[in-house]
């Protein structure tokens, strides 16, 4: 090609070159609008991957954050579900009942604990006083913040509320507890205020377990290595228990105060007795006893109402209650009374359980799933599949023993406790037989009539 000629042949490339770029936005834009009238997003390609992360409309964007923030609510419907405690935002990690009764609280990873009152619960509408957890910017930088952010939402923080209307918490992000009081207002109300300094931090490894007891003397702490501390209210260390048992996977303060037990990777549940004098100064911690008899690790454990009754869940797929109304000073032992049998869900971390007031009935949730257990017989009377739509994370009983309470999403949901009222049943007419007065018998059947009334409200009562 000559010299001369070479500026139209350039010209005549560039010409073309234009025409094939506008050939091609031409073509994108249609495939575009044939993406958006098919309804899959302009960001994906036929074959299903994503191909420039900045492609896509905002308000695609927009949804897309929205769906996040907002999972679908898991949908649990069954003939003996009480209520659905429905107005946290997060995940509820954990729950308590006061030792009153009047109040359930719970904790979720939205960073806000709720108080329910227990006499909403067969209402409609279940209200709820919220009180916030604020983040501790002032110690945490933001990568920091982050990482304990995705630990608050894996790890179980307990709060409790006990009768002095106040309540305590673990903070995740803080590694230190932080009491806050309930002070009520002229309208009725109630606001909550954190007390001016958290507790302490002494724990070295994250803190599974707290609780307090109900004669208001002590709170336990329990950490996953083998750390469990006693507190005073004001924040001062009373004593530090070395568990030995390579970590702890639960712990709990008994009902009447005066115990704490562990239980974890060994196959048995330690107990010690938190003793204080005649005039309320704290003495000293000692060993009371140990439930052994299980060949695994024990999942968790629970307490009876009067601590005279101890179940037990373990990884060897039994559970088993005990008499722990024993003279353990003198080397008594407690009584094994009932070995039963469960099936864990595949993939479940840890078993939770919980024993009814009375002791006649023992809830077990693996995965999602509620089984319940009459403990005079060992046979299993009522199961909730799929209860939750993630593996629950606490289980309890009011302190009357009608509802059986569970969390694990972001939902609390209440369970009628029929096997609880057809032993009630099963112990009247017993009773009834071997009465020697009249006083006596009215009262037992007046309890047998209540406790028929309620099954036959509920569709329960055996034939």
């Amino acid at each position: 090609m000559e010299f001369s000629q070479m500026p139209e042949f350039l010209g005549l490339s560039l010409l073309l070159g234009l025409l094939a770029l506008v050939a091609t936005a031409a073509v994108a834009r249609g495939w575009l609008r044939a993406e958006e009238r098919s309804g899959r997003p302009a960001c994906q390609k036929a074959n299903g991957f994503p191909s420039d992360k900045s492609s896509g409309s905002k308000k695609q964007k927009q949804q897309q954050r929205i769906r996040k923030e907002k999972p679908q609510q898991h949908n649990f419907t069954h003939r003996l579900l009480a209520a659905a405690l429905k107005s946290h935002s997060g995940n509820i990690s954990c729950m308590d009942f006061s030792s009153n009764g009047k109040y359930l609280a719970t904790c979720a990873d939205d960073r806000t604990v709720r108080i329910w009152s227990t006499k909403d619960f067969l209402q409609r509408e279940h209200r709820s006083m919220r009180a916030n957890v604020e983040l501790d910017h002032a110690t945490l930088n933001p990568a920091q913040d982050l990482e304990h952010r995705a630990s608050l939402s894996s790890e179980r923080v307990t709060c409790l509320l006990p009768v002095s209307r106040a309540f305590i918490v673990w903070l995740a992000n803080g590694d230190t507890l932080r009491v806050f009081k309930m002070t009520k207002r002229e309208d009725g109300g109630y606001t909550f205020t954190a007390t001016p300094e958290d507790f302490p931090k002494k724990h070295k490894a994250p803190v599974i377990d707290i609780g307090i007891a109900d004669t208001g003397k002590f709170i336990m702490t329990a950490s996953s290595d083998t750390t469990v501390l006693i507190w005073s209210l004001k924040g001062q260390v009373l004593s530090t228990i070395n568990t030995n048992q390579m970590n702890n996977t639960h712990a709990a303060v008994s009902p009447c105060g005066r115990f704490v037990a562990s239980c974890g990777f060994t196959p048995d549940v330690k107990v010690w007795e938190v003793c204080f004098g005649k005039k309320g100064e704290f003495q000293e911690v000692v060993r009371a006893f140990e439930l052994k008899g299980h060949s695994a690790a024990v999942h968790s454990f629970a307490f009876s109402n009067d601590s005279r009754r101890m179940a037990s869940v373990s990884k060897d797929g039994t559970w088993k209650l005990w008499d722990t109304d024993v003279e353990y000073k003198k080397q008594q032992d407690p009584y094994l009374l009932r070995t039963g049998r469960f099936e864990e869900a595949a993939g479940a971390a840890l078993c939770r359980l919980a024993l009814s007031p009375d002791a006649q009935v023992l809830a077990l949730a693996s995965g999602s799933s509620i089984h319940l257990y009459n403990t005079r017989r060992g046979e299993k009377e009522e199961c909730f599949e799929r209860a939750h739509g993630e593996c629950i994370a606490d289980l309890a009983f009011d302190i009357t023993g009608r509802f059986l309470a569970s969390c694990g999403d972001r939902a609390v949901r209440l369970f009628h406790n029929t096997p609880g009222h057809r032993a009630v049943v099963e112990e009247m007419q017993g009773l009834l037989k071997r009465a020697s007065n009249d006083s006596t018998r009215q009262r037992l059947q007046q309890q047998l009539t209540q406790a028929q009334e309620a099954l036959k409200s509920l569709g329960a009562l055996k034939k």
